[in-house]
């Protein structure tokens, strides 16, 4: 795979594919995590004297024109982390778009607005994403394909422009590939997985394949009531996906099989309400009351959690271990983020939920060997899944 190193840029006009999906609240962004992640990529192309005409994606607006979904805001803060003037395209393809690229300078920056204003963008027909496809390469001369949290999508942003430009990998796709090698071909043992976040559905695929390459896997976050039901515990009003219990109850005997440690919470810490001012306390993992919720993995399975982490090698984590955005329910996730820490291992930490608990939390993100931009993406690629964005940039 090239990567930008590769590639003569002077006074070229370069598409990069970034991924600038923030948060954003009332208009205002909440966590510019994504938009500094892409920087390093911008900057070294403006310093080789390339016009960069940056694209990206915001929320799911499907194809129609919505202003809550506008990446006008990220064009502000783009601006203001590159200290440099940003033009903002009001449109994906048209007039505007084609008018901020011819206006670029060398080591200029222009954005485009929000590709999936554009039916063609997210479109399973060919043809329409091709049609797409034709236009955005139309306003560049090569494609340097950088937003990884992307690349599991067979959009025409990412998988149709670069059949049509030169094109390379930026450093954000290039290092998030690099780290997930380190997780899949060459891995350091023991190797531990950290599994979060709300749903079992959503990680079937990436559990079934690490059940044959990760030595200890560590289950926390909503989709832990899955588990524990399938164990025969009562988890009262906790999230539960009956339609998942089979596969978990299966999943339990291979590892065993296996011989791949699961570890569960000992304890959960159940409320009465989804609520941070609602009561709460810690209970046995395997007597949860009827009528409360588990929102958190309480302090024994935040300390049982670390120091099946300590002696790790390599450790990859997914998901929050409860609702840490709310205090009461954000002691488990503290627990194994600083375990990762404590550890000494080679640390990946993946998806975005993950990444902006480690912010939110006040942890040092350098403290982390990989903090990855792509939640969907990573998982795919763990799951053995080829992706439709990685492809292209090989070819």
């Amino acid at each position: 795979m090239r990567t930008i190193d590769d590639l003569d840029v002077a006074g070229k006009k370069v598409l990069v594919r970034a991924d600038l999906n923030v948060p954003l609240q009332d208009g205002a962004i909440t966590d510019d995590g994504r938009i500094r992640a892409s920087l390093p990529t911008i900057e070294a192309l403006r310093a080789k004297g390339a016009k960069v005409i940056v694209c990206a994606h915001l929320g799911r607006p499907k194809g129609q024109v919505k202003p809550e979904f506008s990446l006008a805001p990220v064009a502000k803060r783009l601006g203001e982390l590159l200290g440099a003037d940003v033009a903002f395209a009001s449109d994906v393809v048209g007039d505007s778009a084609r008018a901020a690229a011819e206006g670029l300078a060398d080591g200029g920056v222009a954005l485009l607005e929000n590709l999936r204003f554009e039916p063609g963008e997210t479109s399973k027909d060919d043809a329409e994403r091709g049609a797409l496809a034709d236009r955005l390469a139309a306003l560049a001369e090569i494609y340097v394909g950088d937003g990884f949290g992307a690349v599991h999508r067979k959009h025409a942003s990412v998988y149709d422009v670069p059949q049509r430009l030169p094109h390379a990998a930026g450093g954000l796709i290039a290092a998030e590939v690099e780290v997930l090698k380190k997780l899949t071909e060459d891995v350091e043992r023991p190797y531990a997985v950290a599994l979060g976040g709300s749903k079992v559905s959503d990680k079937l695929g990436v559990i079934d394949n690490l059940l044959g390459k990760a030595d200890r896997i560590l289950i926390g976050g909503g989709m832990v009531f899955t588990f524990l039901k399938a164990q025969g515990h009562e988890v009262g009003k906790s999230l539960l996906e009956e339609d998942q219990l089979d596969t978990v109850r299966d999943y339990l005997r291979r590892a065993e099989e296996a011989g791949v440690e699961f570890v569960l919470p000992v304890d959960i810490v159940a409320a009465t309400a989804f609520a941070a001012d609602a009561d709460h306390d810690v209970v046995a993992a395997d007597a949860i009351p009827a009528d409360r919720l588990g929102l958190d993995i309480g302090p024994e399975s935040g300390k049982l959690f670390a120091s099946r982490l300590a002696d790790a090698r390599t450790i990859f984590w997914n998901g929050p271990m409860g609702v840490f955005e709310m205090e009461p329910y954000s002691h488990g996730t503290r627990a194994v983020a600083q375990g990762l820490i404590d550890s000494g291992a080679f640390t990946v930490v993946g998806g975005g939920d993950s990444a902006a608990a480690v912010r939110q939390l006040g942890f040092d993100e350098a403290a982390f060997s990989h903090i990855s931009t792509g939640g969907g993406a990573s998982l795919e690629y763990l799951e053995g899944k080829t992706l439709p964005g990685l492809q292209a940039l090989e070819d």
